[in-house]
């Protein structure tokens, strides 16, 4: 059973603004400026130079906390089409070589693993490119052998997706495997901030309004394809972070494929009776699911997302596309700015956010 959230407290700005003692979603509206940061920090650091490289590989580093989630992000933003081949891992190959670049984050300056893992691939002559604090052992292992990104704004740990995301897609552009545009992305973290800014009531805040549907329920996060599956996986870190909410999260054919949960999917979404409580739910688990089919990549006429509300047709749908014009990259990037700014809501409106609750960084 989760925490009750007091939702009240979302349209009163006084009690809110008490309740975030830390400034925490003054934080997580930094996005555009971490952006922004961080696109300054890694041209400084010589981003350029991996301008006209084809890599033999590219590895993507998942260390805990914001890392496995963007890798994953930034794998699928790739798929299907990469011309090279593309390695998810927690720890650098033993193959690693000169052909190849490596690109991690990290929020935690001691992460041992990550520092030898840097060191040995930069002796090997691959190319490593590095956002992380600017002291401690990772720094250190950093020096001479990566690009090491260090934005001057300071973000607090566990806010810095932007930052991450950045800088993958930044290296991934100057190798030439993907397109996007900085300043765009930029500008829609910003214009999605102020859409979920604390001022504007739940009704036209999509921020809030997604916390006030994910409250008390167990958020079931399909995804239509999947960046937007990938966008789920950082939504369940940033729940995890901010509320005690267990969720599921998987490209809806997989999750169909999980016949009693689905099954539960199909009863909660179902419309039976017009008059029923749509939050209701007789079944066995605690909490009433609340099904997200979510959408990056995803057309309205994709076979996958006409299944989807065919077999859900009251299941929530969040598609960045059909409110912003902008590239796959920052659409992924605004829904899990959403998400982010959501789990902030519901974790203060629940009390297991804020005041004596903070994230602390995984050690290695």
């Amino acid at each position: 059973m989760s925490t009750v959230a007091d939702d009240s407290l979302l349209d009163d700005p006084a009690r809110l603004g008490e309740a975030d003692v830390d400034g925490l979603l003054r934080a997580g509206a930094m996005a555009g400026a971490q952006v922004r940061a961080t696109s300054d920090a890694a041209a400084g650091a010589g981003i350029g130079r991996l301008a006209g490289t084809r890599p033999r590989a590219v590895v993507l580093l998942t260390r805990p906390g914001l890392g496995p989630a963007v890798s994953r992000l930034l794998a699928e933003l790739l798929l299907p089409a990469c011309p090279v081949p593309l390695v998810v891992t927690d720890v650098v190959p033993p193959w690693v070589g000169a052909l190849d670049v490596v690109i991690a984050h990290t929020d935690d300056p001691g992460d041992r693993q990550l520092a030898e893992d840097v060191d040995r691939a930069g002796r090997r002559g691959a190319g490593v490119v590095l956002t992380a604090p600017s002291d401690g052992p990772v720094a250190a292992a950093a020096a001479g052998n990566a690009i090491l990104i260090t934005p001057r704004l300071v973000v607090r740990p566990g806010f810095g997706f932007a930052k991450a995301y950045t800088s993958g897609l930044l290296a991934l552009r100057e190798l030439d495997l993907l397109r996007f545009d900085v300043d765009m992305l930029a500008d829609e973290l910003d214009r999605e901030a102020e859409r979920d800014h604390p001022q504007h009531e739940s009704f036209v805040n999509p921020a809030k309004t997604l916390a006030l549907r994910l409250a008390e329920h167990s958020p079931l996060l399909w995804g239509l394809d999947h960046v937007a599956t990938a966008v789920g996986r950082h939504a369940v870190q940033v729940l995890g972070t901010h509320t005690d909410l267990v969720c599921d999260v998987a490209g809806y054919l997989q999750a169909s494929s999980r016949t009693a949960l689905h099954r539960a999917a199909v009863r909660a979404t179902s419309e039976r009776d017009i008059f029923a409580d749509p939050d209701s739910f007789d079944g066995p688990t605690a909490l009433p699911p609340r099904v997200l089919l979510l959408a990056v990549r995803a057309q309205p006429d994709d076979p996958v997302r006409r299944q989807a509300h065919e077999t859900l047709p009251a299941a929530d749908l969040i598609a960045p596309a059909e409110e912003i014009t902008a590239d796959e990259p920052t659409r992924a990037a605004v829904l899990a700015l959403r998400f982010e700014l959501a789990a902030l809501y519901l974790g203060l409106a629940a009390g297991t956010t804020g005041g004596t609750g903070r994230y602390a960084p995984a050690s290695a």
